[in-house]
C-alpha cells in the first residue's frame, strides 16, 4: 500500500531541519527583520565617501560584510520555513518580507559600484598601501571594476536594484502553481489501489517495474500540466523579458553573456558544451538502443527511461541504510570531511521526507551560517541515497569555503557549485561497484550510473540548448507561447534521444516541470560539472592524499578567484573540450561493460 504522505505537523521533528540555529523563534526572527529596515539609511552614510579615504572605503565593505551575514540569516530562515509548506501563507508572507528588505538594503547600497568604478587607478593603488586590511576586499573590488562597461550611474543602478522584486516575480508564480496550487489525479494500479502522484513521488512511480503504472503516471502528469500550458508558458516569457530587459540596460550583448559574465565564465565553455556533445550523440543513441534492447519492448517510450534495467536487483535502502553507505563511499575524502557529514546528519541540518505542500525536489541552501541546510524528499531507494551524497556534497562545499574565506569571498559561484555534490555522487557510484562482483547486482548499478550519465550530461545539455533558444527568442521580440515551447522542445527531445526512442507527444510539456530554467542560464553547469567531478574523482581514487588536498583547497576557494582557475587548482582545466570528452568516453565503456553483463 502507498506510503500516506504526512502533514507538515505530523512529521516527526527528528527528520526535519532544526532552524533554532539561527533564529530560535518566529518573534526572533521579526525582531532582526524590523532590525534591518534600519539599514538602509546607515548605508547612505557611506554615499559619495568612499574616494575620500581608504579607512572609509574599509568601514563600507566591512559594513556591507556584517549586513551581508545578517540578511543571509533572514532569509535562510524565511526561505526555510516557507519551503517546508508552500500552501502556508504566513511564512510565504516572511519570505516576502525577507526579500522587500533585501531589495531595500540593495537599492540602498547601489551607489557602491559605480562610486569605486570612479575611483581612479592610482587613488585605488594609494589606498591598498595605506590600509592594509583593505587586501581583504582586493578581489571584490577588482572584480567591480573589472565590469566597468556594464555598471551605470549611481541613480540608474539604484533603479535596477529596486526591480529585483519584480524580476522575481515570474519565479515566485511558477513555485507556488507547481508546488502549492497544481494537484495530480492519483495513479491507480492493477489491485485497484491509488498512488498519488505529486513532483515528488513523478519519478519514483516512473522507476516502477510495472509499465501500465509508469504510463499513467506520465500521461496524467503531463496531461495536467498541458491544462496550464499557458499560464506556464506567461511565467517563462515574462522571465525571459526580465532577463533581457537587463542584458539590454547593461548593454550586453545577450541574455547568456550577461549571466555567465557575472560569473567570470566565457560565453564559448557554453557552446562548447553543446557542441562537444552534439560531436557524441551516437553515444547517447547507443545507450537508449541498449535500453530498449534490455527491457525487451518493441517501442521505448520516454515513460521507460527512468525504470531499471534490472528491476530485480533494485533493493529498499532506508534513510539510516543510506547514511551509512554515503559515509563509507566517501572515507577517500579524509577525516575532517567524514566528521562534517557526521555532524550535518547528527545535528539535523537535513529536513528529510516529504509532505504536504512541501518544495519538490532537493536542495542545500547555500548559505553555509551557522551551517548549511538540505532539503531531501527521500525515498528509501537508491536514487534517494545518491541525492544525500549530492546535497551534502553542496552543503560541505559551502561550509569548506565559508570556513576558509573572508566573508566577502566565502561564497563560490554557480559555475563551480555542482561539482562538489556530482564528485559525492561518482565516489559513492565507484565505492558500490568496488563492493560486488554479483552481476545482476552489477548490472543494475551500471545502469544507475549510465542513467547519470544521461540525466547530467546530455539531459542537461539538451535543456541548457533549450534555454538558449528561449533567450534567442526573447532577443528577438517573440513571444515565448505554450505552443511555440512545446514545438521546439519536441524537437530537442527527438534529436537528443534518436531514432530507438518514441518521443511521446506530452514529452513536449517537460518543459513545464523543470524549475531551474527560472535560474538564469544554471543548467549547463550540471554538466560541465559532471564532466569536471570524473576527472577529479579518478585522481582523488588513484592519487589519494595529494589530489584529495588539491581538492580541498578547490572547496575553499569560494571565489576567491575566476571559476576556470579555482578548476585548475583542483586538476581540471574547464576551458578545453576534453573533460567533456573524457567523461563521455567513459559512458561510452560503461555501455560495454553493460552488454557483456546482459
Amino acid at each position: 500500500m502507498a506510503q500516506k504522505i504526512l502533514k507538515r505537523s505530523e512529521v516527526p521533528a527528528e527528520f526535519t531541519w532544526n532552524l533554532a540555529d539561527m533564529f530560535e523563534s518566529d518573534e526572533a526572527w521579526l525582531k532582526e527583520y524590523e532590525s534591518l529596515k534600519e539599514v538602509p539609511q546607515k548605508i547612505q552614510t557611506f554615499k559619495g565617501k568612499l574616494s575620500e579615504s581608504a579607512s572609509v572605503l574599509l568601514d563600507c565593505f566591512k559594513y556591507d560584510d556584517e549586513v551581508g551575514v545578517r540578511l543571509g540569516y533572514l532569509y535562510g530562515y524565511a526561505n526555510c520555513k516557507a519551503d517546508e509548506d508552500t500552501a502556508n501563507g504566513y511564512y510565504q508572507d516572511f519570505r516576502g518580507k525577507a526579500m522587500n528588505v533585501y531589495v531595500a538594503i540593495s537599492g540602498a547600497s547601489s551607489f557602491i559600484t559605480p562610486e569605486i568604478m570612479a575611483i581612479p587607478q592610482e587613488t585605488i593603488d594609494a589606498f591598498f598601501a595605506a590600509e592594509p586590511a583593505l587586501e581583504t576586499y582586493r578581489r571584490p573590488i577588482e572584480t567591480i571594476r573589472r565590469r566597468a562597461a556594464h555598471v551605470l550611474s549611481g541613480e540608474c543602478e539604484q533603479l535596477l536594484a529596486t526591480a529585483a522584486e519584480m524580476a522575481d516575480c515570474p519565479d515566485n508564480i511558477g513555485s507556488i502553481l507547481r508546488n502549492a496550487d497544481m494537484r495530480f489525479p492519483s495513479v491507480i494500479d492493477k489491485d485497484g489501489n491509488e498512488h498519488p502522484l505529486t513532483d515528488g513521488t513523478f519519478v519514483p512511480m516512473l522507476e516502477n517495474p510495472d509499465v501500465d503504472i509508469r504510463k499513467q503516471t506520465f500521461e496524467k502528469y503531463y496531461g495536467r500540466l498541458s491544462e496550464f500550458k499557458n499560464t506556464i508558458a506567461a511565467t517563462l516569457d515574462g522571465q525571459f523579458k526580465q532577463l533581457n530587459f537587463f542584458s539590454k540596460a547593461r548593454k550586453y550583448n545577450s541574455t547568456l553573456e550577461a549571466s555567465l559574465d557575472r560569473t567570470e565564465v566565457p560565453v564559448s565553455v557554453y557552446h562548447n558544451l553543446i557542441e562537444t556533445v552534439h560531436a557524441n550523440m551516437e553515444k547517447m543513441y547507443r545507450y537508449v538502443a541498449l535500453r530498449k534492447k534490455l527491457l525487451g519492448v518493441e517501442e521505448l517510450h520516454m515513460y521507460d527511461v527512468y525504470t531499471p534495467i534490472v528491476a530485480d536487483a533494485a533493493n529498499e535502502i532506508s534513510y539510516d541504510e543510506a547514511k551509512e553507505t554515503v559515509l563509507e563511499a566517501l572515507k577517500p575524502m579524509g577525516e575532517d570531511y567524514i566528521n562534517l557529514l557526521k555532524k550535518g546528519f547528527n545535528e539535523r541540518w537535513i529536513d528529510v521526507y516529504e509532505n504536504e505542500g512541501k518544495r519538490g525536489g532537493a536542495y542545500s541552501s547555500g548559505n553555509a551560517r551557522p551551517h548549511p541546510y538540505v532539503l531531501l524528499n527521500h525515498k528509501d531507494n537508491l536514487d534517494s541515497m545518491f541525492t544525500i551524497a549530492h546535497e551534502m556534497g553542496h552543503a560541505l562545499h559551502s561550509y569548506y569555503s565559508t570556513n576558509n574565506q573572508p566573508v566577502c569571498t566565502g561564497d563560490y559561484v554557480i559555475f563551480v557549485a555542482e561539482v562538489a555534490s556530482t564528485c559525492n555522487e561518482i565516489l559513492l557510484m565507484r565505492h558500490l561497484l568496488s563492493k560486488t562482483t554479483d552481476k545482476k547486482e552489477r548490472a543494475y548499478l551500471i545502469n544507475h550510473f549510465l542513467d547519470q550519465f544521461k540525466g547530467t550530461v546530455y539531459r542537461q545539455t539538451m535543456f541548457a540548448e533549450f534555454e538558449l533558444l528561449m533567450g534567442k527568442m526573447a532577443e528577438n521580440g517573440e513571444t515565448l507561447t505554450a505552443d511555440a515551447l512545446s514545438q521546439k522542445y519536441l524537437e530537442l527531445n527527438k534529436l537528443y534521444f534518436g531514432p530507438d526512442m518514441v518521443s511521446d507527444d506530452l514529452i513536449a510539456m517537460e518543459w513545464a516541470r523543470i524549475p531551474h530554467f527560472f535560474y538564469n542560464y544554471y543548467v549547463f553547469q550540471y554538466a560541465t560539472g559532471f564532466s569536471a567531478a570524473v576527472a577529479i574523482s579518478s585522481r582523488i581514487l588513484s592519487e589519494g592524499k595529494p589530489a584529495v588536498d588539491a581538492y580541498k583547497k578547490f572547496l575553499s576557494g569560494g571565489s576567491s578567484t575566476d571559476p576556470i582557475s579555482l578548476l585548475k587548482i583542483a586538476g581540471v582545466d574547464m576551458s578545453s573540450p576534453e573533460p567533456i570528452n573524457e567523461a563521455l568516453k567513459l559512458f561510452d565503456e560503461l555501455i560495454t561493460e553493460m552488454e557483456e553483463l546482459c
